[in-house]
């Protein structure tokens, strides 16, 4: 397949597909084809109702799993092609980074990778592979029967930018993820089952071991800048917390920034980053009161923040780097450490005043029976009561523990609010 000049950077390798396909008339980019595709894929319009910090529905401003996404490949669309990444490569990782996420956010993954473990478990990242290549409808390979699916059948490259954690979950490191009701929890993050290894070799031909591709840092970034700001954007929109509330009780907050984000950090450090975000010309000097000019006020700071940490992230990267294009695997992204600090204390504000509030804690078990039920109740039905395309794996799958694997893709394709409803109507509460 020959690269479009407009791709410079890029290969023929890196524009490979699956199965091949022929040219299309319009003059598009493999890589703006793949980004069309996970735009109009079911998995990305679900993210509408899916959880990511305040759940969706509970009002009419704060963002849900979607809005984030379109967030997220906005700051990873701008870091990347300043960088020389092909714009559509880095946004359309960032659009799918989050397909493979489960009803309820990561308390949603927990929930189901304690009904997996016997089976590899479940990993949101390694669920979005997942999602990518085989349970999105749109690709079929017909060599052989019965015809199997490849899922939306994207190029080489973009596949290999969606790959977070490029590993197995036997090379996976241990790290926190936040729960308030059990801070010291602790996960293994990982990109890939063992049952979809074979497409993860073909999208990690020439790559090396463990390595992330510029693209796929460039989307983890701007992920982690996107929640980091809109978090706490939220978070005082919904009535969770005022500016002033940090400095009248930090300790909580560092706490949380040493639980789940930089374990090691001392409190110096973290009061000194606060102290560079608090004398920005953004940060807000009164309360936050709902007004038009207090909603621009914040919308101002979201904007500052995202350019202060894209620019200080950019200038890294080139200080190491120089100048040129910089794609695939020819120079890694260097993020400051004051930038990494700041943006640590951004998401600790928001775990603190948010994720780890009293409130949240009977919740969140309440989510995990939710999903615990629904994996036993399917497990326990059959094939019937399942959707149809879950209902045919079901019934190719070849032993208890594939089947159970299916059972998993079908709860993890649920909304919040499906769950909840199929909860009601199989387990009768």
């Amino acid at each position: 397949m020959d690269v479009p000049a407009s791709t410079p950077g890029y290969t023929a390798r890196d524009a490979a597909r699956l199965l091949d396909e022929p040219a299309k008339r319009g003059g598009r980019t493999p890589y703006e084809r793949d980004r069309a595709r996970v735009l109009h894929a079911a998995s990305f319009r679900r993210l509408s109702a899916k959880t990511q910090v305040v759940g969706p529905g509970t009002d009419d401003f704060v963002r849900n799993r979607l809005t984030h996404s379109l967030e997220v490949a906005q700051v990873a669309r701008d870091l990347g092609k300043a960088l020389g990444c092909d714009g559509d490569v880095v946004e359309t990782a960032a659009l799918a980074h989050d397909l493979g996420h489960p009803p309820f956010g990561h308390n949603g993954e927990r929930a189901l990778n304690d009904a997996a473990l016997e089976i590899g478990g479940f990993e949101g990242n390694a669920q979005t592979l997942r999602v990518l290549t085989r349970l999105e409808a749109k690709t079929f390979d017909h060599s052989t029967p019965p015809p199997r699916s490849l899922g939306l059948n994207l190029t080489r490259a973009v596949l290999d930018a969606c790959a977070k954690y490029p590993w197995t979950l036997d090379d996976a490191p241990q790290v926190p993820l936040g729960n308030n009701d059990d801070p010291s929890w602790r996960v293994r993050k990982f990109g890939v089952y063992a049952d979809d290894l074979p497409v993860f070799w073909w999208l990690r031909d020439g790559a090396p071991s463990a390595a992330r591709c510029l693209e796929a840092q460039v989307m983890d970034l701007a992920d982690d800048i996107a929640y980091s700001v809109h978090d706490v954007e939220d978070a005082v929109v919904a009535g969770r917390f005022q500016f002033d509330a940090v400095s009248a009780e930090p300790a909580g907050v560092w706490t949380a920034v040493r639980d789940w984000y930089l374990p090691q950090a001392d409190d110096a450090v973290l009061e000194s980053a606060l102290k560079r975000l608090a004398v920005l010309p953004e940060w807000p000097d009164r309360a936050y009161d709902g007004t038009r000019i207090a909603l621009a006020r914040l919308k101002g700071l979201t904007s500052a923040l995202i350019g202060r940490f894209c620019s200080a992230t950019e200038a890294a990267t080139r200080a190491r780097h120089g100048a040129g294009r910089l794609t695939r695997y020819a120079a890694d992204l260097v993020v400051p450490e004051d930038t990494w600090t700041e943006i640590a204390v951004l998401k600790g504000i928001a775990a603190h005043f948010v994720m780890r509030s009293d409130e949240r804690r009977e919740l969140l078990l309440r989510q995990r029976a939710v999903l615990g039920d629904l994996v036993g109740a399917l497990a326990a039905a059959g094939p019937d009561a399942l959707e149809p395309t879950f209902r045919q794996d079901h019934t190719q799958a070849v032993d208890e523990a594939a089947r159970l694997r299916v059972v998993i893709d079908q709860v993890a394709s649920l909304t919040d609010p499906s769950a909840r409803a199929w909860h009601a109507r199989l387990c009768g509460r």
